[in-house]
Protein backbone atom coordinates (compact mmCIF):
# COMPACT_ATOMS: atom_id res chain seq x y z
CA UNK A 1 0.00 0.00 0.00
CA UNK A 2 1.21 3.41 -0.59
CA UNK A 3 -0.14 6.72 1.32
CA UNK A 4 -1.84 8.91 -0.66
CA UNK A 5 -1.30 11.70 1.38
CA UNK A 6 1.88 12.96 3.71
CA UNK A 7 1.53 11.59 7.09
CA UNK A 8 -0.90 8.84 6.46
CA UNK A 9 -3.81 11.86 5.89
CA UNK A 10 -6.70 11.22 3.49
CA UNK A 11 -8.87 14.59 2.57
CA UNK A 12 -12.35 13.46 1.66
CA UNK A 13 -13.80 14.98 -0.77
CA UNK A 14 -17.83 16.03 -0.21
CA UNK A 15 -19.22 13.55 -2.35
CA UNK A 16 -16.99 10.59 -0.48
CA UNK A 17 -18.35 12.24 2.25
CA UNK A 18 -22.10 11.54 1.40
CA UNK A 19 -21.39 8.26 0.38
CA UNK A 20 -20.03 7.01 2.91
CA UNK A 21 -23.24 8.33 5.39
CA UNK A 22 -25.10 6.71 2.73
CA UNK A 23 -24.01 3.49 3.57
CA UNK A 24 -23.75 3.96 7.30
CA UNK A 25 -27.45 5.07 7.28
CA UNK A 26 -28.20 2.29 4.94
CA UNK A 27 -32.23 2.85 4.14
CA UNK A 28 -31.53 6.58 3.41
CA UNK A 29 -31.19 8.56 0.39
CA UNK A 30 -27.95 10.50 -0.37
CA UNK A 31 -28.63 12.70 -3.51
CA UNK A 32 -26.81 15.13 -3.74
CA UNK A 33 -27.27 19.10 -3.82
CA UNK A 34 -30.98 19.80 -4.29
CA UNK A 35 -32.04 21.82 -7.58
CA UNK A 36 -35.51 23.54 -8.20
CA UNK A 37 -36.41 24.11 -4.88
CA UNK A 38 -38.86 26.79 -3.69
CA UNK A 39 -39.63 28.66 -0.89
CA UNK A 40 -42.42 27.18 1.41
CA UNK A 41 -42.06 28.52 5.10
CA UNK A 42 -39.49 29.85 6.56
CA UNK A 43 -36.30 27.82 7.46
CA UNK A 44 -37.76 25.15 5.25
CA UNK A 45 -37.94 24.04 1.09
CA UNK A 46 -39.71 21.96 -0.62
CA UNK A 47 -37.26 20.27 -3.31
CA UNK A 48 -38.76 19.82 -6.72
CA UNK A 49 -38.37 15.85 -5.92
CA UNK A 50 -41.10 16.73 -3.22
CA UNK A 51 -38.16 15.92 -0.33
CA UNK A 52 -38.59 18.44 2.85
CA UNK A 53 -35.67 20.46 3.50
CA UNK A 54 -34.53 22.23 6.39
CA UNK A 55 -31.28 24.78 6.70
CA UNK A 56 -29.94 24.04 10.10
CA UNK A 57 -27.30 25.99 11.86
CA UNK A 58 -24.11 24.06 12.57
CA UNK A 59 -22.09 26.41 15.72
CA UNK A 60 -21.25 26.00 19.35
CA UNK A 61 -23.40 28.99 19.89
CA UNK A 62 -26.67 28.00 17.62
CA UNK A 63 -26.34 24.03 16.89
CA UNK A 64 -29.23 22.70 15.24
CA UNK A 65 -31.49 25.92 15.38
CA UNK A 66 -33.46 26.19 12.36
CA UNK A 67 -35.43 22.62 12.56
CA UNK A 68 -38.32 24.07 14.60
CA UNK A 69 -41.15 22.05 12.51
CA UNK A 70 -40.08 18.48 12.80
CA UNK A 71 -41.91 16.24 10.54
CA UNK A 72 -41.67 12.27 9.21
CA UNK A 73 -40.20 11.30 6.15
CA UNK A 74 -37.15 11.27 3.76
CA UNK A 75 -35.87 14.68 4.28
CA UNK A 76 -32.91 16.99 3.39
CA UNK A 77 -30.83 18.58 6.24
CA UNK A 78 -29.00 21.68 4.52
CA UNK A 79 -26.21 22.17 7.43
CA UNK A 80 -24.76 25.49 6.96
CA UNK A 81 -21.49 26.29 9.03
CA UNK A 82 -21.99 30.01 10.34
CA UNK A 83 -18.52 29.77 12.30
CA UNK A 84 -15.01 30.47 11.49
CA UNK A 85 -13.89 27.30 11.72
CA UNK A 86 -14.56 23.79 9.79
CA UNK A 87 -16.93 21.12 11.53
CA UNK A 88 -19.00 18.68 11.84
CA UNK A 89 -22.36 17.82 12.30
CA UNK A 90 -23.82 14.35 13.66
CA UNK A 91 -27.68 13.56 13.61
CA UNK A 92 -28.23 11.14 16.79
CA UNK A 93 -30.48 9.69 19.41
CA UNK A 94 -29.77 12.20 22.59
CA UNK A 95 -30.51 9.64 24.83
CA UNK A 96 -28.26 7.10 23.75
CA UNK A 97 -25.78 8.56 20.93
CA UNK A 98 -27.26 5.87 18.09
CA UNK A 99 -26.33 7.84 15.01
CA UNK A 100 -28.67 8.39 11.73
CA UNK A 101 -26.35 10.73 9.89
CA UNK A 102 -23.20 12.43 9.62
CA UNK A 103 -21.11 14.52 7.29
CA UNK A 104 -17.83 16.10 7.88
CA UNK A 105 -15.73 19.01 7.19
CA UNK A 106 -18.20 21.78 6.91
CA UNK A 107 -16.45 24.65 6.07
CA UNK A 108 -17.09 28.13 7.12
CA UNK A 109 -19.55 29.64 5.92
CA UNK A 110 -20.58 26.67 3.61
CA UNK A 111 -23.06 24.20 3.43
CA UNK A 112 -23.59 20.47 3.00
CA UNK A 113 -26.38 18.17 2.52
CA UNK A 114 -27.65 15.36 4.95
CA UNK A 115 -30.61 13.32 3.58
CA UNK A 116 -32.23 10.71 6.49
CA UNK A 117 -35.79 9.42 6.68
CA UNK A 118 -37.18 10.72 10.13
CA UNK A 119 -39.65 8.87 11.76
CA UNK A 120 -41.53 8.35 15.49
CA UNK A 121 -38.20 9.33 17.91
CA UNK A 122 -36.04 11.77 19.57
CA UNK A 123 -33.48 13.71 17.95
CA UNK A 124 -30.57 15.82 18.00
CA UNK A 125 -27.71 17.66 16.18
CA UNK A 126 -24.78 17.29 17.65
CA UNK A 127 -21.66 19.75 16.38
CA UNK A 128 -18.24 19.44 16.38
CA UNK A 129 -16.34 22.34 15.76
CA UNK A 130 -12.53 21.75 14.79
CA UNK A 131 -10.44 21.48 17.81
CA UNK A 132 -13.18 22.00 20.09
CA UNK A 133 -15.31 19.56 22.15
CA UNK A 134 -18.67 18.53 20.72
CA UNK A 135 -22.07 20.89 21.25
CA UNK A 136 -25.45 19.29 21.50
CA UNK A 137 -28.36 21.09 19.98
CA UNK A 138 -31.75 21.27 21.12
CA UNK A 139 -33.86 17.78 21.53
CA UNK A 140 -36.44 17.57 18.49
CA UNK A 141 -39.50 15.02 19.18
CA UNK A 142 -41.34 13.31 16.34
CA UNK A 143 -44.61 11.50 16.24
CA UNK A 144 -45.75 9.34 13.30
CA UNK A 145 -43.84 7.37 10.46
CA UNK A 146 -40.88 4.77 10.63
CA UNK A 147 -37.11 5.87 11.23
CA UNK A 148 -34.14 5.38 8.91
CA UNK A 149 -31.59 2.48 11.16
CA UNK A 150 -29.21 4.57 13.73
CA UNK A 151 -25.58 3.02 14.02
CA UNK A 152 -24.58 2.96 17.58
CA UNK A 153 -21.36 5.05 17.90
CA UNK A 154 -17.68 3.57 18.48
CA UNK A 155 -15.52 4.83 21.26
CA UNK A 156 -12.25 4.43 20.88
CA UNK A 157 -11.84 1.95 23.96
CA UNK A 158 -13.94 -0.14 21.49
CA UNK A 159 -11.34 -0.23 18.96
CA UNK A 160 -8.35 -1.09 21.19
CA UNK A 161 -9.45 -4.67 21.04
CA UNK A 162 -9.02 -5.13 17.53
CA UNK A 163 -6.42 -2.82 16.80
CA UNK A 164 -4.24 -5.01 19.31
CA UNK A 165 -5.03 -7.98 17.51
CA UNK A 166 -4.69 -6.77 13.98
CA UNK A 167 -1.08 -5.16 15.87
CA UNK A 168 -0.22 -8.77 16.66
CA UNK A 169 -1.05 -10.47 13.17
CA UNK A 170 1.18 -7.67 11.49
CA UNK A 171 4.38 -8.61 13.53
CA UNK A 172 3.86 -12.46 12.46
CA UNK A 173 3.77 -10.53 9.13
CA UNK A 174 7.08 -8.93 9.39
CA UNK A 175 8.37 -12.24 10.38
CA UNK A 176 7.55 -13.44 7.12
CA UNK A 177 8.51 -10.53 5.07
CA UNK A 178 11.97 -10.63 6.76
CA UNK A 179 12.51 -14.29 5.68
CA UNK A 180 11.02 -13.81 2.43
CA UNK A 181 13.46 -10.79 1.72
CA UNK A 182 16.41 -12.48 2.97
CA UNK A 183 15.97 -15.16 0.25
CA UNK A 184 15.75 -11.99 -2.20
CA UNK A 185 19.00 -10.54 -1.09
CA UNK A 186 20.78 -14.14 -1.09
CA UNK A 187 19.78 -14.54 -4.69
CA UNK A 188 21.19 -10.93 -5.21
CA UNK A 189 24.72 -11.75 -3.40
CA UNK A 190 24.97 -14.96 -4.64
CA UNK A 191 24.10 -13.04 -8.51
CA UNK A 192 21.61 -15.02 -9.27
CA UNK A 193 19.15 -13.02 -10.67
CA UNK A 194 16.39 -15.49 -12.10
CA UNK A 195 15.58 -16.34 -8.28
CA UNK A 196 16.02 -13.00 -6.68
CA UNK A 197 13.32 -12.00 -9.45
CA UNK A 198 11.09 -15.35 -8.55
CA UNK A 199 11.68 -13.93 -4.75
CA UNK A 200 11.08 -10.49 -5.32
CA UNK A 201 7.23 -10.94 -5.96
CA UNK A 202 6.71 -13.12 -2.54
CA UNK A 203 8.58 -10.83 -0.36
CA UNK A 204 6.69 -7.63 -2.00
CA UNK A 205 3.07 -8.99 -1.76
CA UNK A 206 3.78 -10.16 1.86
CA UNK A 207 4.54 -6.42 2.83
CA UNK A 208 1.38 -5.01 0.96
CA UNK A 209 -0.90 -7.59 2.86
CA UNK A 210 0.50 -5.24 5.91
CA UNK A 211 -1.36 -2.53 4.46
CA UNK A 212 -3.18 -1.11 7.46
CA UNK A 213 -0.34 -0.78 9.74
CA UNK A 214 1.75 1.31 6.60
CA UNK A 215 1.08 4.68 9.10
CA UNK A 216 2.62 2.84 12.15
CA UNK A 217 5.57 2.26 10.08
CA UNK A 218 6.50 5.37 9.77
CA UNK A 219 9.58 6.86 7.83
CA UNK A 220 10.18 2.63 7.50
CA UNK A 221 7.81 2.68 5.06
CA UNK A 222 9.39 5.35 3.10
CA UNK A 223 12.89 2.84 2.58
CA UNK A 224 10.66 -0.06 2.15
CA UNK A 225 7.86 0.64 -0.19
CA UNK A 226 8.21 3.92 -1.26
CA UNK A 227 8.24 5.07 -5.10
CA UNK A 228 10.32 7.15 -7.10
CA UNK A 229 7.69 10.21 -6.99
CA UNK A 230 8.89 13.66 -6.16
CA UNK A 231 12.39 12.43 -6.95
CA UNK A 232 14.94 14.58 -9.63
CA UNK A 233 16.38 11.30 -10.71
CA UNK A 234 13.31 9.20 -11.07
CA UNK A 235 13.68 5.45 -10.58
CA UNK A 236 17.88 6.26 -11.30
CA UNK A 237 17.43 8.56 -8.27
CA UNK A 238 20.21 7.63 -5.58
CA UNK A 239 17.54 7.72 -3.49
CA UNK A 240 15.10 5.79 -4.42
CA UNK A 241 15.24 3.24 -2.37
CA UNK A 242 12.81 -0.05 -1.14
CA UNK A 243 10.83 -2.88 -3.08
CA UNK A 244 10.30 -0.78 -6.06
CA UNK A 245 14.11 0.22 -6.34
CA UNK A 246 15.15 -3.69 -6.55
CA UNK A 247 12.35 -4.19 -8.62
CA UNK A 248 13.29 -1.21 -11.37
CA UNK A 249 16.59 -3.29 -11.44
CA UNK A 250 15.55 -6.54 -11.63
CA UNK A 251 13.65 -6.14 -14.89
CA UNK A 252 15.97 -3.07 -16.24
CA UNK A 253 19.29 -4.93 -16.98
CA UNK A 254 20.85 -3.74 -13.38
CA UNK A 255 23.71 -6.57 -12.66
CA UNK A 256 23.67 -8.11 -9.16
CA UNK A 257 26.95 -5.56 -8.13
CA UNK A 258 24.83 -2.89 -9.00
CA UNK A 259 21.81 -4.69 -6.62
CA UNK A 260 23.44 -5.68 -3.93
CA UNK A 261 23.34 -2.83 -1.63
CA UNK A 262 19.41 -1.70 -2.49
CA UNK A 263 18.94 -5.01 -2.04
CA UNK A 264 20.98 -5.37 1.70
CA UNK A 265 19.48 -1.66 2.30
CA UNK A 266 15.69 -3.28 2.06
CA UNK A 267 16.06 -5.84 4.08
CA UNK A 268 18.03 -4.28 6.78
CA UNK A 269 14.73 -1.84 6.59
CA UNK A 270 12.22 -4.72 6.76
CA UNK A 271 14.66 -6.22 10.05
CA UNK A 272 14.35 -3.09 11.55
CA UNK A 273 10.95 -2.47 11.55
CA UNK A 274 10.48 -6.36 12.41
CA UNK A 275 12.44 -5.91 15.43
CA UNK A 276 10.93 -2.35 16.72
CA UNK A 277 7.27 -3.46 16.12
CA UNK A 278 6.59 -4.50 19.53
CA UNK A 279 7.27 -1.57 20.71
CA UNK A 280 4.93 0.50 18.32
CA UNK A 281 1.20 1.05 18.81
CA UNK A 282 -1.05 1.91 16.35
CA UNK A 283 -3.83 4.17 16.85
CA UNK A 284 -7.01 2.28 17.28
CA UNK A 285 -8.88 5.41 15.96
CA UNK A 286 -7.42 4.43 12.25
CA UNK A 287 -8.09 0.91 11.82
CA UNK A 288 -11.49 1.27 9.98
CA UNK A 289 -9.87 4.41 7.46
CA UNK A 290 -6.99 2.37 6.76
CA UNK A 291 -9.73 -0.70 5.81
CA UNK A 292 -11.14 1.55 3.15
CA UNK A 293 -7.46 3.03 2.10
CA UNK A 294 -5.85 0.09 1.04
CA UNK A 295 -8.74 -0.81 -1.64
CA UNK A 296 -8.88 3.11 -2.35
CA UNK A 297 -4.85 3.19 -2.78
CA UNK A 298 -5.23 0.16 -4.72
CA UNK A 299 -7.48 1.89 -7.04
CA UNK A 300 -5.39 4.82 -7.56
CA UNK A 301 -2.07 3.25 -7.76
CA UNK A 302 -2.80 -0.51 -8.98
CA UNK A 303 -4.75 -0.34 -11.36
CA UNK A 304 -3.39 2.43 -12.66
CA UNK A 305 0.18 1.10 -13.33
CA UNK A 306 1.87 4.07 -11.64
CA UNK A 307 3.85 1.52 -9.31
CA UNK A 308 4.76 -0.67 -12.04
CA UNK A 309 8.89 -0.64 -12.56
CA UNK A 310 8.70 -3.84 -14.88
CA UNK A 311 7.62 -7.04 -13.31
CA UNK A 312 3.40 -6.37 -14.36
CA UNK A 313 2.33 -7.27 -11.04
CA UNK A 314 0.11 -4.84 -10.29
CA UNK A 315 -3.06 -7.18 -10.14
CA UNK A 316 -1.12 -9.62 -8.13
CA UNK A 317 -0.57 -6.45 -5.41
CA UNK A 318 -4.50 -5.75 -5.64
CA UNK A 319 -5.03 -9.56 -4.67
CA UNK A 320 -2.74 -9.13 -2.03
CA UNK A 321 -4.39 -5.96 -1.02
CA UNK A 322 -7.74 -7.81 -0.92
CA UNK A 323 -6.59 -10.14 1.69
CA UNK A 324 -4.96 -7.46 3.51
CA UNK A 325 -8.29 -5.65 3.80
CA UNK A 326 -10.11 -9.24 4.61
CA UNK A 327 -7.27 -8.80 7.50
CA UNK A 328 -8.24 -5.69 9.00
CA UNK A 329 -12.37 -6.40 8.56
CA UNK A 330 -11.98 -9.53 10.86
CA UNK A 331 -10.90 -7.71 13.41
CA UNK A 332 -13.68 -5.43 13.15
CA UNK A 333 -16.24 -7.68 12.55
CA UNK A 334 -17.42 -7.61 16.17
CA UNK A 335 -17.82 -3.94 16.29
CA UNK A 336 -19.68 -3.98 12.33
CA UNK A 337 -21.86 -6.79 13.18
CA UNK A 338 -24.11 -4.92 15.17
CA UNK A 339 -23.81 -1.50 13.33
CA UNK A 340 -23.84 -2.36 9.50
CA UNK A 341 -26.19 -4.54 8.03
CA UNK A 342 -24.60 -4.69 4.82
CA UNK A 343 -21.43 -6.74 6.64
CA UNK A 344 -22.63 -9.88 4.84
CA UNK A 345 -22.59 -8.77 1.53
CA UNK A 346 -19.28 -7.27 2.02
CA UNK A 347 -17.76 -10.14 2.89
CA UNK A 348 -19.61 -11.41 -0.50
CA UNK A 349 -18.06 -8.58 -2.50
CA UNK A 350 -14.77 -9.18 -1.37
CA UNK A 351 -14.95 -13.11 -2.19
CA UNK A 352 -16.18 -11.81 -5.53
CA UNK A 353 -12.73 -9.44 -6.01
CA UNK A 354 -10.75 -12.31 -4.89
CA UNK A 355 -12.23 -14.58 -7.50
CA UNK A 356 -12.45 -12.08 -10.38
CA UNK A 357 -8.52 -11.10 -9.58
CA UNK A 358 -7.62 -15.06 -9.41
CA UNK A 359 -9.73 -15.71 -12.60
CA UNK A 360 -6.87 -13.34 -15.00
CA UNK A 361 -4.68 -15.97 -13.66
CA UNK A 362 -2.97 -17.79 -16.62
CA UNK A 363 -0.86 -20.83 -15.45
CA UNK A 364 0.32 -19.48 -12.44
CA UNK A 365 1.18 -16.23 -14.08
CA UNK A 366 -0.36 -12.77 -12.84
CA UNK A 367 -0.74 -10.63 -16.53
CA UNK A 368 0.12 -7.24 -16.75
CA UNK A 369 -2.27 -4.57 -16.99
CA UNK A 370 -1.56 -3.97 -20.60
CA UNK A 371 -2.28 -7.45 -21.35
CA UNK A 372 -6.00 -7.31 -20.06
CA UNK A 373 -8.43 -6.66 -22.39
CA UNK A 374 -10.64 -3.70 -22.32
CA UNK A 375 -13.77 -5.90 -20.80
CA UNK A 376 -11.12 -7.49 -18.21
CA UNK A 377 -10.03 -3.89 -17.41
CA UNK A 378 -13.59 -2.39 -16.92
CA UNK A 379 -14.71 -5.45 -14.76
CA UNK A 380 -11.29 -4.98 -12.52
CA UNK A 381 -11.73 -1.51 -12.06
CA UNK A 382 -15.63 -1.99 -11.15
CA UNK A 383 -15.27 -4.65 -8.74
CA UNK A 384 -12.26 -3.02 -7.29
CA UNK A 385 -14.25 0.44 -7.38
CA UNK A 386 -17.31 -0.48 -5.86
CA UNK A 387 -15.80 -2.37 -3.06
CA UNK A 388 -14.17 1.14 -2.34
CA UNK A 389 -17.52 2.79 -2.06
CA UNK A 390 -18.43 0.25 0.58
CA UNK A 391 -15.47 0.48 2.63
CA UNK A 392 -15.56 4.22 2.90
CA UNK A 393 -19.10 3.25 4.84
CA UNK A 394 -17.15 1.78 6.94
CA UNK A 395 -14.68 3.89 7.56
CA UNK A 396 -17.10 6.13 9.01
CA UNK A 397 -19.19 3.50 11.31
CA UNK A 398 -15.74 2.57 12.93
CA UNK A 399 -14.36 6.64 13.30
CA UNK A 400 -14.63 7.22 17.01
CA UNK A 401 -16.96 10.35 17.44
CA UNK A 402 -16.39 13.30 19.42
CA UNK A 403 -19.05 13.89 22.20
CA UNK A 404 -20.21 15.90 24.68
Amino acid sequence: MHAAEPGGRRVWSGRRLLGAVGGIVACCLVIGFVVGTHRSRAGHQAASDGLRRTTVEVSAGGCGKGWDAPAPGVQVFALHNTSAVSAEAILEDPRDRAVYGEVEDIGPGTTRLLTVRIGTGAYAFACVPEDSDAVTGPTVRVRGGRPGPAAAPVTQHDLIPAALAYQKWVGAGLDKAVRLTTALDDAVRRGDLGAARRSWLPAHLQYERLGAAYDAFGDADGQINATDAGLPGGPRDKDFAGFHRVEYGLWHGQSAHRLRAPTAALRKALTALRDDWAQTRMDPAQLGLRAHEILENTVQFELTGRTDYGSGSNLATARANVDGTREVLSRLHPLLATRYPRLAALDRELDHAARTLDGLRRHGDWPALTRLSRAQREDVDDVLGGLVEQLASVATLCAPLRTV
